[in-house]
């Protein structure tokens, strides 16, 4: 018995220490970005393309991951993704712009392939427990942004911008080496989704919705951690202030991701949840755009409470909508790789309005606007499941 039960913690542990690594490699960027724009003499739009890199490879490459956890099986892959991603941080802080962004190829590349296969790897350890595991696979990962961002300027101050960034690889490694006992001798259990599922999925209104949902609330999440920094600097906070007003969104974040999916999975219908979400975003954007000095630190929380809230239901309606790890997977790898894509442009957009007019009002009010999109899109892929994924058979 006892030795069930230090098997079955080491599992949560390595499991939470996977979803850990899924963003503290992005959201290092953002509080640094003005001095990473100084050092190799960057635009606002080439500065805001070092996320929008790392965020499109969440799009494009997200297909890949259904095929390696065919041939590999979840947990050989997950393994495999964190070594990369290791490989990707250290790259990027490497000198010279090539290597900057070559990096932000390589870490987003791995984080695609783990943003798509956790929520298979929630599915095949805890089936029983799909809410609060997502919980908790989510409040990691939102752990990880906000120790990412809040950690950067001090390592920056410290040790300089390339090895503050390059330091993520650190926990990369040491997921790798908890999640080793996972990787079972010779026996890659794959779970990947043959072509016939995907031609399925694309034909079913539901995955449409929920790819929706993913991508906008992505956009939204994306523009604030690309640009919320700079704005607040811009509006006269030093550089410690707005990266710790990002560390707070971010650590607000957790108890909500934890709490939400845990409660939304008891529900037939997670559309209530979605649309309270979205109310929240648009609230905590229009707050940041009229007064953004004013109590910076309270409309952080409201965006907190509203974005933890889209990323956690979102994760778990693709969870839910799926009855195996096999169609999970297969209904991730659609939504994130559309919504990635789409979102990938939010920083950039950003960038480039900003540019074009000096200020922050139009951006912000940009993000309004998507903020409006994902209540609508939220409210549909949170409907009761009657166009709910239903499991195809892995053979074409």
């Amino acid at each position: 018995m006892n030795g069930k039960i230090w098997t079955r913690a080491l599992l949560v542990a390595a499991f939470t220490l996977a979803a850990l690594n899924l963003r503290p490699a992005i959201a290092g960027i953002s509080p640094l970005l003005i001095e990473i724009r100084a050092d190799l003499g960057l635009n606002a739009a080439a500065g805001g393309a070092i996320t929008t890199v790392m965020v499109l490879c969440l799009g494009v490459v997200s297909p890949l991951a259904p095929v390696l956890a065919r041939r590999f099986g979840l947990d050989r892959t997950l393994l495999f993704a964190l070594l990369v991603l290791a490989a990707g941080v250290a790259l990027r802080g490497a000198d010279g712009v090539w290597c900057l962004y070559a990096g932000a190829v390589v870490v987003g590349t791995a984080i695609a392939v783990m943003n798509v296969i956790m929520p298979g790897v929630v599915k095949q350890h805890f089936p029983e427990r799909v809410g609060l595991f997502t919980g908790v696979y989510v409040s990691a990962l939102v752990a990880g942004a906000a120790a990412g961002s809040a950690l950067m300027v001090p390592l920056a101050e410290a040790y300089g911008w390339r090895l503050a960034t390059a330091s993520a690889a650190v926990l990369a490694l040491a997921a790798a080496a908890l999640w080793w006992p996972q990787v079972r001798p010779g026996g890659a259990t794959g779970v990947g989704a043959a072509r016939g599922r995907y031609r399925r999925l694309l034909g079913r209104r539901m995955t449409w919705y929920v790819t929706g949902y993913m991508g906008v609330q992505s956009m939204a999440f994306y523009i604030m951690l690309a640009w919320l920094p700079t704005i607040f600097r811009d509006a006269g906070l030093s550089a410690v202030d707005a990266g710790n007003l990002l560390g707070l969104t971010n650590f607000c974040q957790i108890a909500v991701t934890l709490l939400v999916p845990a409660y939304a999975a008891r529900s037939r219908t997670q559309a209530p949840h979605a649309v309270i979400s979205s109310l929240l975003t648009i609230a905590g954007f229009t707050a940041i755009m009229i007064a953004p000095t004013t109590v910076p630190w309270l409309w952080m929380i409201v965006l907190a409470m509203g974005q933890g809230s889209a990323i956690s239901l979102a994760l778990l309606i693709i969870t839910l909508r799926a009855p195996d790890p096999a169609s999970v997977t297969a209904l991730s790898a659609v939504a994130q790789s559309i919504g990635y894509v789409f979102a990938a442009a939010g920083p950039v957009l950003i960038g480039l309005l900003h540019g074009l007019t000096e200020d922050w009002t139009l951006p912000l009010a940009v993000a309004v606007g998507l903020s409006v999109v994902q209540l609508v899109v939220g409210a549909l892929a949170g409907r009761p499941a009657a166009e709910s994924v239903r499991r195809v058979s892995v053979s074409s």
